[in-house]
């Protein structure tokens, strides 16, 4: 009688001991999975680091009846003493203050040290000696389709987190004063979903620094933070000291372009700001800039982008004559402003 031939199940392999290793390939981890799992434990991890130092705001106005419930939103621990940073529309109006909760279940009063609003930045200053400072970071080093977690404190006992992408970068937001109108510069674009009480949390990378502050829900599946950069630490700094922004002021408005060939050559230098409007009575005005003059230089210093004539516009300058390098028509062009004091 012949024996009976098993055969081994589909895919299996065998070894020379002719036993069927189907087990290993039942066994093997789909890379889609591994990726996720990556992606899952980095937002879990930066939620985790970060959600001691994102405090819920409950705002309060001082009334004759009273302090009354006057806003919400979030903030972001700057140092173990009780400084902290929020959106500047989250406790916009006088006589702000209010209460500030943590996912530990504590809840401290704070006060509004200054407010900026053409930065939209408030520091605000706890009651209270030992927080968890978060990390900062710099944003001018992120990447579009760089990974982003949103972390957000709405109701006070638990964090809100979202992630997403870097959507796009060097996007401008409008901010107002008073009168005054400006652009907030270098604003970061994000897919991860935000809602209004995460105004004022946290952009985090994936090292869990905070490289912005989250500032609006600009539609469905966009949203918009401040970067922390060197222009808006000092900005940080000014409030912390003074409590108050002082700047300084040129009049124009303008946006980058290309140098021209021969310019890109000489000055190894790709672009400049292009001037759109000179403010009347302003000190560019005075100064004889025009409407399609090309700005290249400022103060001694090479100038590429709006940005650059904002980092430049700092109280120290109020008042002191500074060069300007411009071209028109192609041909260079030197004149002297003196900046003025931005009044709102």
């Amino acid at each position: 009688m012949s024996a009976e031939v098993q055969t081994p199940p589909p895919f299996a392999t065998v070894d020379e001991h002719g036993e069927a290793r189907a087990a290993a390939d039942s066994l093997r981890v789909d890379p889609d999975a591994e990726a996720l799992d990556a992606y899952s434990r980095t937002v879990a991890g930066v939620a985790e680091r970060l959600a001691p130092s994102v405090a819920n705001l409950r705002v309060l106005r001082s009334t004759r009846r009273g302090r009354i419930p006057a806003g919400a939103g979030s903030a972001v621990v700057l140092t173990r003493d009780g400084f902290l940073i929020t959106s500047a529309h989250v406790v916009a109006g006088r006589d702000r203050g209010g209460r500030a909760t943590f996912v530990d279940g504590r809840e401290i009063g704070f006060r509004v040290v200054g407010a900026d609003p053409l930065s939209d930045l408030a520091l605000l200053r706890a009651e209270t000696d030992d927080l968890s400072p978060a990390v900062l970071g710099d944003a001018s080093r992120l990447r579009v389709g760089q990974l982003v977690v949103a972390i957000g404190n709405p109701h006070g006992f638990a964090g809100s987190v979202t992630a997403g992408v870097v959507s796009a970068l060097g996007r401008s937001l409008p901010a107002r004063a008073g009168s005054t109108v400006r652009m907030i510069d270098n604003v970061i674009q994000t897919d991860a979903a935000l809602n209004p009480g995460n105004s004022g949390g946290a952009l985090v990378d994936s090292f869990g620094r905070v490289v912005g502050v989250n500032t609006a829900v600009a539609g469905v599946g966009l949203g918009l933070a401040v970067p922390i950069n060197h222009a808006t630490r000092k900005l940080i700094g000014d409030l912390m000291t003074r409590g108050r922004v002082r700047r300084a002021y040129l009049g124009v408005a303008g946006g980058p372009r290309p140098l021209p060939a021969r310019v890109r050559r000489e000055r190894a230098q790709d672009t400049g700001v292009e001037v759109i409007e000179v403010v009347p009575g302003s000190p560019a005005e005075h100064a004889g800039l025009r409407v399609e003059d090309l700005i290249v230089e400022l103060g001694g210093e090479r100038v590429s982008g709006v940005e650059d004539i904002q980092r430049l516009m700092v109280g120290e300058k109020i008042g002191v004559p500074m060069d300007v390098l411009a071209l028109r028509s192609g041909r260079e062009l030197r004149l002297e402003l003196v900046p003025r004091e931005l009044t709102r």
